[in-house]
């Protein structure tokens, strides 16, 4: 109510109007991209105050520097298990909580 009688509008809100309602399929499409680029984000800070580049974190893992970028990007679908050896790499552990 205070943000209104400022002339704002709640982000749940604006959300809504451009994805949907919690539990539509354009919503929950939303949702997921928005999950990739927090872990994107995350990796590639967490990469960067370890001073490394991508390609090599690629390196110590095994893997291409392409698929770091994808990463850090939100472009790829990542495994739970890929993302724990990625961030393994950087002396991280990650944990899942179900909400």
């Amino acid at each position: 109510e205070e943000l209104k009688t400022i002339g704002c509008s709640p982000i749940e809100e604006l959300i809504a109007e451009d994805f949907g309602k919690i539990g539509t399929e354009e919503r929950t499409e939303f949702e997921l991209g928005c999950d990739a680029f927090i872990i994107g984000e995350r990796l590639k800070a967490e990469r960067l105050s370890r001073g490394m580049t991508q390609e090599q974190l690629a390196q110590k893992i095994g893997t291409k520097k392409s698929f770091i970028s994808r990463v850090e990007n939100g472009h790829v679908d990542i495994q739970l298990s890929t993302l724990a050896r990625i961030f393994n790499g950087l002396g991280k552990r990650i944990a899942v909580t179900l909400l």
